[in-house]
């Protein structure tokens, strides 16, 4: 086993650089001396998985490493990948969490776990969240295209999709400052409305091809669920945005499978 673990630091090395590494270096970037990490080199190049450049001897990943990327990518489902995290983000915190998608009506919700303490939310498996006035809706707003947001709202619930409807004055507003919210702080939050006495914070997650995949939202009670930018409830809620990021193959301060955020253990909800 642990020879499995320091060959799979080679490989994680090689993954993290934009171009071939010369021995020396990929050696020192996993922490192994260049005598010891030559064997695994040649095993890794038996089994496709590291390629050696004839002319100059460096290293890159092979066609068997390129081959498992694909089929991971493939395998890949944000809610299954996001679950986990929000699971730990709820029992850590007390928070109420939900998880959406971006469908055919616009965010959706896939999953709701419930807060500790008793919360009275309409918020269940199947919801569709308002784009513009939710917490949710707004994290996907700031990302999205304004095409697809037009979209979402040219209709109502069970309609036919409509033709993209063009954003009012107003309604531009809202999605310049989720914009802003989120490129300044990371999330967009919600302050008694749509729902009254409840805070939130949402954030998306993005995908290996920077889109975004999914939202989750963190809701608690006003009195036990603090609004400022930098709380312990924004930062937790940010963590597991990047954690889920990481997860799907986006960009992430973490790697993937890695300790959760130590955020979610400082916050706590109620007395």
């Amino acid at each position: 086993m642990q020879s499995v673990e320091v060959g799979g630091r080679l490989l994680l090395a090689l993954a993290a650089n934009p171009g071939p590494l010369p021995l020396k270096d990929l050696a020192a970037q996993a922490g192994l001396p260049p005598s010891r990490a030559h064997p695994y080199l040649v095993s890794f190049g038996k089994l496709g998985l590291v390629a050696q450049d004839r002319d100059t001897g460096r290293y890159a990943l092979g066609p068997a490493a390129l081959q498992l990327g694909l089929t991971c990518l493939h395998q890949l489902d944000p809610l299954r990948a996001a679950e986990p995290v929000a699971q730990e983000l709820a029992s850590s915190t007390g928070y109420a969490v939900a998880l959406a998608l971006w469908g055919n009506l616009g965010p959706t919700i896939v999953r709701m776990i419930e807060a500790r303490q008793p919360l009275l939310v309409a918020m269940r498996t199947g919801t569709v969240m308002s784009v513009l006035h939710t917490a949710t809706g707004r994290a996907f707003a700031g990302v999205l295209p304004q095409v697809r947001i037009e979209h979402a709202l040219a209709g109502a619930l069970g309609d036919a999709p409509l033709a993209p409807r063009k954003l009012k004055a107003d309604e531009r507003t809202i999605v310049d400052q989720a914009r802003t919210d989120l490129a300044r702080h990371g999330v967009v939050r919600a302050e008694g409305r749509p729902i009254p006495s409840v805070n939130a914070f949402s954030a998306p997650a993005f995908d290996h091809e920077g889109q975004p995949a999914i939202v989750i939202t963190a809701l608690g009670h006003q009195d036990h669920f603090p609004v400022g930018w930098e709380s312990e409830a924004a930062r937790a809620v940010r963590e597991a945005a990047r954690l889920i990021s990481t997860r799907l193959g986006g960009s992430g301060a973490r790697k993937a499978g890695g300790p959760l955020p130590a955020a979610f253990a400082a916050v706590r909800s109620g007395p």
